[in-house]
């Protein structure tokens, strides 16, 4: 299954690495592949700092913490998304919230299940039948059924 890692699941696993959020996304490549956009990296790299100083950790603490977090997700370059996904995803979400645009499209670009924890968007998105979407808690029952049987 494509799950597409929006930055609030980023940013929930690094401030809490050993939750069921990082578990996932350090333990589970053998059932989901796990991708998100570059813009990731900008969103990380601009609230590095206070990564840092909600966490306790060093400069190089907190990147290593980052890597863990990260290694399983493929980035690709949301410029690759052809732009009449990028129209739609935007009239989709012009009273949602316009930042997820990226991560949405990604979802419809990859046909993917966008996982968030953003409940304004979750909730935005059902109510315009756009359910494509997954939360934490739906993943984690997922992965234990999935664990269960191999």
């Amino acid at each position: 299954m494509k799950i597409i890692v929006d930055t609030n699941i980023i940013f929930s696993a690094i401030l809490n690495s050993s939750s069921r959020t990082g578990k996932i996304l350090i333990n589970s490549k053998d059932y989901f592949t796990f991708y998100t956009c570059d813009f990731l990296r900008t969103e990380l790299f601009k609230h590095r700092n206070k990564i840092q100083s909600l966490t306790g950790l060093s400069e190089s603490e907190a990147e290593e913490l980052e890597l863990l977090v990260t290694k399983n997700i493929t980035y690709i370059n949301e410029k690759l998304i052809p732009n009449k996904i990028i129209s739609s995803t935007e009239t989709l979400l012009r009273n949602i919230d316009l930042g997820d645009v990226p991560f949405v499209a990604m979802t419809k670009y990859l046909k993917g299940k966008l996982w968030t924890g953003d409940k304004k968007l979750l909730t935005g998105l059902k109510s315009k039948n756009f359910n494509e979407t997954i939360t934490t808690a739906e993943l984690s029952k997922l992965l234990d059924k999935l664990e269960s049987h191999s």
